[in-house]
């Protein structure tokens, strides 16, 4: 065991703080990593304040993470001292069951072990994350992070580049399809990179008409206002795909009339209650589909970080001191960030 240090939330109701703890020395199969860079997911939000019921104190977040290998365990082979590294949203699973053989690692049927608030498979310790100077990882969770791409953009990738990556790859979007991206956040600004990027044709939704320029920048080809009837109405039957990225509650139903049939509604975003209800005519009268999708296999990480250092893609980020992590969190929950927090890990020391 070693001490680390990082910033963690004790209880729902209390801001991050300052936080020493005990990290494990590597085991033959681990990776210990120094923390470079880390990003800020939303999700970090919901556990630290306990919003999805599930949280576990002192909650340390962080899934974006990239940093520098330190020390390895006598059975590693895949990466040595001074490599550069990610660590997304997972740190470990059962390694055994079909999801797992799969390389489907997030669907894994004994559930995975999340890189912070869930109990180490070995030790029963409460997993800590990415918010912090160090961390220590099987090897078979850790990423080589391309020599080609910037290594605080590169962090994002872990959670909202999969996140957005997995779903459109796996539904087979290819040039020519038209796809449509549903908020542009985080995942969303990625979602329309990929798209693109895969040769799609690219339509932002979104509510507010003045992100029609900042949508166009980001590579979108279009944009529609959702609020706007006539353009919803003119654009009926005309996507083969919707990247849904909108992380609250909304009414499905007017997006479902812009697919055209056999086309697909992915939801990246929600992990709610749908509500209002879908009217199940809108998918059984066009043959549509209604999908989900979470994160990716770790091989499949991988696979997207080389594929946005082959086309040149980054996340659009803020760098951040970690002392303005709760500050960080407010301007958050008011959108007022583009588009994802980075942590300098630096700021930690000082």
């Amino acid at each position: 065991m070693y001490t680390a240090i990082g910033y963690a939330a004790q209880s729902a109701t209390t801001p991050l703080a300052p936080l020493s703890f005990q990290r494990r020395s590597p085991r033959v199969d681990d990776v210990a990593i120094e923390i470079l860079y880390c990003g800020v997911c939303h999700s970090d939000i919901h556990q630290a304040r306990n919003e999805w019921g599930i949280a576990v104190y002192p909650l340390m977040p962080g899934h974006e993470i990239v940093g520098k290998v330190t020390a390895v365990g006598a059975n590693v082979t895949a990466h040595k001292v001074g490599d550069l590294v990610g660590v997304g949203c997972m740190v470990d699973s059962c390694r055994h069951c079909d999801a797992c053989k799969s390389d489907l690692e997030q669907y894994c049927l004994e559930g995975p072990t999340m890189t912070y608030a869930t109990p180490d498979r070995v030790d029963g310790s409460n997993t800590m994350g990415g918010y912090s100077d160090s961390i220590v990882v099987s090897e078979h969770f850790v990423v080589k992070i391309p020599a080609t791409l910037d290594l605080a953009s590169a962090a994002p990738i872990l959670c909202a580049g999969i996140t957005t990556y997995s779903p459109l790859k796996h539904y087979g979007v290819k040039a020519g399809d038209k796809v449509g991206v549903l908020g542009m956040g985080g995942l969303g600004h990625m979602g329309i990179k990929f798209a693109k990027a895969m040769g799609a044709e690219v339509t932002l939704f979104t509510r507010s008409a003045s992100k029609a320029e900042e949508g166009r920048r980001q590579g979108a080809d279009h944009v529609i206002v959702s609020t706007d009837a006539e353009q919803m109405k003119a654009a009926a039957g005309h996507f083969d795909f919707l990247l849904d990225t909108i992380p609250v509650q909304h009414d499905l139903n007017p997006y479902l009339d812009v697919l055209r049939f056999d086309g697909v509604h992915i939801l990246v975003g929600l992990i709610e209650p749908v509500d209002p209800p879908v009217n199940a005519a809108k998918l059984v009268l066009g043959r549509k589909v209604l999908a989900g999708s979470l994160i990716g296999g770790i091989a499949e990480t991988q696979e997207v970080l080389d594929f946005c250092a082959e086309h040149g893609i980054t996340c659009d980020i803020e760098m951040l001191d970690i002392r303005q992590i709760n500050e960080a969190y407010a301007r958050m929950i008011a959108g007022d960030v583009k588009y994802r927090f980075v942590i300098d890990m630096a700021t930690l020391k000082a």
